[in-house]
């Protein structure tokens, strides 16, 4: 009886983190540069005497969709998409270097350049780009990035950190939805990445697969809970033949 309840329970478990997983690739839909999660189930035998017949059904996140989002045409300057498998550096809010595909890019009130979200982005150097004051910004195909005050010719004020993970040290996504290297160093800036302006990538999410994936997870629950129900109504049966012996 209790294999047909590890079994259930770990299900149900199961399925409703497939179910997280994929309610939050949906919300994303429309984020610039998401990468949609990707999950898969596997089953994992219950260690112990007596237990070797258990088994977990357990569900694991197995990296992420590599397939670049549409790209949009907006016509802003300081829209910036990354082409190929190129990366911008960033730092995250708790001071680590990280990646995103996000090139919607700002410049704050103290002149620090950061993406739309506010997160500040980091020079091929690794420190943060500060703009002059009035100077409206030019960014190159190479991501170097040219300020002009009027008046004055263009001045270079440094080039956007852009990096090319490799096998070796792939990327690895965080709970914040940034990438991080796997090794936890910082990525060697990449001088032969390239980038597109008056573009953005959009989210890699197909919104009618993921509910389609939500539908068949939900279905997958329900079964699960109803093979609960069925262990308790065979244990209850079971107690009763056994007062009827007694």
């Amino acid at each position: 009886m209790d294999r047909l309840i590890y079994t259930a329970m770990t299900g149900a478990t199961a399925a409703a983190h497939r179910q997280a997983v994929l309610s939050n690739n949906l919300a994303n839909a429309s984020t610039n540069g998401f990468r949609a999660e990707l999950s898969t189930y596997r089953a994992v035998p219950l260690r112990g005497d007596g237990s070797t017949t258990r088994v977990f059904a357990l569900e694991a996140t197995s990296g992420h969709l590599q397939t670049p989002g549409a790209a949009q045409n907006t016509g802003r300057s300081m829209d910036v998409m990354a082409t190929r498998n190129a990366w911008f550096a960033v730092q995250s809010l708790d001071g680590v270097e990280s990646y995103t595909r996000n090139g919607a890019l700002e410049i704050a009130a103290d002149g620090t350049l950061q993406t739309s979200t506010g997160l500040t982005v980091l020079s091929d150097g690794g420190a943060p780009i500060t703009v002059p004051a009035g100077a409206e910004l030019s960014i190159g195909a190479d991501g170097s990035l040219g300020a002009k005050v009027r008046g004055q010719p263009i001045n270079l004020i440094g080039r956007l950190k852009m990096v090319t993970p490799g096998a070796d040290d792939p990327l690895k996504r965080g709970d914040d939805g940034l990438f991080r290297a796997s090794s936890g160093d910082p990525l060697p800036s990449d001088t032969q990445a390239r980038l597109q302006s008056g573009m953005l990538e959009g989210s890699n999410v197909n919104p009618i697969e993921t509910m389609v994936g939500m539908i068949q997870t939900a279905r997958q629950f329900e079964q699960q809970m109803r093979l609960l129900q069925t262990a308790e109504s065979n244990d209850r049966s079971a107690g009763q033949l056994l007062s009827m012996q007694g």
